[in-house]
């Protein structure tokens, strides 16, 4: 019997897990955008955003959420997080500053460059972190025992 037929038996844990999913989803929104305002940011609200992902892996079966999110765009989540930290970066260098030197940004209001840098950095951090952890997932759980 595979776990897929397993989880079928267990209907208290699919409902549940149908309804938690998408609190712990936006949990992981809410980490990443007030990341830079408290706890967290956007390793943190990776990780939480992977977990919820493996979660309904766990319970509806990894081929449902490879239908949900491609294998292809998780790899892409990882090139685009790095290019989207790489490219806060060497923006602020094309504006003047140093790397990652966020007042750059906004030279007449370094604040909002601040807020607008860290935010861009988090996320990211956060879209990388969420599509290695669930690559990672789909390597392990694509083994055959």
């Amino acid at each position: 019997m595979t776990t897929r037929q397993r989880m079928r038996e267990k209907p208290v844990l699919r409902i549940v897990a149908k309804r938690f999913i998408p609190f712990v989803l936006l949990f992981g929104l809410y980490v990443q955008f007030h990341g830079d305002y408290g706890p967290g940011g956007g390793f943190q609200a990776g990780v939480i955003f992977a977990a919820g992902l493996i979660l309904y892996a766990m319970i509806f079966g990894v081929a449902e959420l490879k239908k949900v999110l491609p294998p292809r765009v998780v790899e892409l989540g990882v090139a685009l997080g790095v290019v989207l930290y790489a490219g806060v970066g060497f923006a602020s260098i094309a504006m003047g500053g140093a790397f990652l030197e966020y007042h750059a940004f906004t030279p007449h209001h370094p604040s909002h460059g601040q807020h607008l840098g860290i935010t861009l950095v988090e996320l990211g951090v956060g879209i990388t972190v969420t599509s290695v952890m669930t690559t990672i997932y789909y390597s392990f759980a694509s083994r055959e025992p």
